[in-house]
């Protein structure tokens, strides 16, 4: 069997960022888009829920978990299915699938980016809350000015990691024909049909180059531990 790389000269713009000049980011770029902006929206919602699982121990604390343990026991791809054909209906216009994506990958990771958070902020010592107690400090303001200081540093590689699996996890957009990289592979390879091998080798070459960046970038984060306090 002979490889011809040739299909990938032909298309490698097309599968970096798509149709960018008309408008349409698409191929690589269009995952990193989607990747960054659910994480952003993820990072956001899970330490808003982490902090209100560490304040309120009670009914709040069992909701938000069982929300999580829904969320988390349902396959992505269900997500996905769902926010496309649901988000339509309840705002009575239609929704670019980019944005049906990114915000199913945002509702899905946040549940485990409460669950990393939660877990820092627990793993402090309980004299740093009763020192901002003291200290005269609203619950709100021990937890950002106090123990989420503390915590992210531990934290970052755990968030890091998610979003290495969020990257991976925007390949799912293709069943929604959203532009990604993996979509726009499938383009290129349904056009051509006869180097599949060549491009989805090389497809997958992509994703591994990306997480192992991350990888690299976590791993090192990880060899300077901030001193304990």
């Amino acid at each position: 069997m002979e490889f011809d790389y040739s299909v990938l000269h032909d298309n490698f713009t097309y599968l970096l960022w798509g149709r960018v000049a008309e408008g349409e980011p698409g191929g690589v770029l269009l995952t990193v888009i989607m990747a960054l902006s659910s994480g952003a929206i993820a990072l956001v919602l899970g330490v808003i829920m982490a902090a209100i699982a560490w304040r309120f121990t009670g009914w709040p604390r069992r909701i938000l978990f069982l929300w999580a343990a829904f969320i988390r026991g349902i396959p992505l791809i269900f997500v996905i299915f769902w926010l496309y054909f649901l988000l339509p209906v309840v705002f009575g216009a239609a929704i670019p699938g980019t944005m049906t994506v990114i915000a199913a990958l945002a509702w899905f990771t946040s549940a485990a980016v409460m669950h990393s958070t939660l877990a820092g902020l627990e793993a402090l010592p309980k004299g740093q809350t009763e020192a901002g107690i003291a200290s005269g400090f609203s619950q709100i303001k021990i937890i950002c000015f106090i123990l989420l200081p503390q915590a992210w540093p531990n934290l970052l590689p755990s968030w890091l990691g998610l979003f290495i699996s969020l990257i991976k996890d925007t390949s799912l957009a293709f069943i929604v024909n959203v532009p990604e990289l993996t979509t726009l592979a499938g383009q290129v390879n349904n056009r051509v049909q006869i180097y599949p091998a060549e491009i989805f080798l090389f497809i997958g070459l992509v994703y591994y180059l990306l997480c192992a960046a991350l990888a690299r970038f976590t791993a090192l984060k990880l060899t300077k531990k901030s001193p304990a306090i």
